[in-house]
């Protein structure tokens, strides 16, 4: 499953289709997700104590995760799950721009950027110092 929780989705199919919304759970077995937002479901439930009232619950209810599209931070366009290699793990990329989706990916990346790496410093040995002197 390429869909993580706390990702950014765009329903592309069904009911709910053009709504964004955030991944609050996954379910990899059944190959479904609860989208926060999506597919509203109300459900009865009865009062179990003598001071506790009857009450009808809305909620989100799971979806196939082929509905499901994530959405890129960098570009902010629904796109397909593609994967990279970065310090030696595989990292989700976006397919149209290439910015990783895995947020800790992300920040080491854009630090990376940030920082210019410095050429390191040449060592030399105490005994060639000597005989050049």
């Amino acid at each position: 499953m390429k869909v993580k929780v706390n990702d950014n989705v765009l329903v592309i199919t069904g009911k709910y289709k053009g709504k964004k919304g955030k991944v609050l759970k996954t379910d990899p077995a059944s190959g479904r997700v609860i989208v926060e937002g999506v597919n509203l479901v109300h459900k009865h439930e009865k009062a179990r104590k003598a001071n506790e009232t009857s009450r009808i619950v809305t909620e989100e209810s799971p979806i196939d995760v082929s509905n499901v599209e994530v959405v890129c931070d960098k570009c902010g366009k629904a796109t397909r799950v593609g994967h990279a290699f970065v310090d030696g793990k595989k990292v989700r990329v976006c397919k149209k721009c290439g910015a990783s989706l895995d947020k800790a990916f992300a920040k080491k990346i854009k630090k990376a950027e940030e920082t210019p790496e410095e050429a390191p410093k040449k060592r030399t040995r105490k005994r060639s110092q000597k005989a050049e002197e």
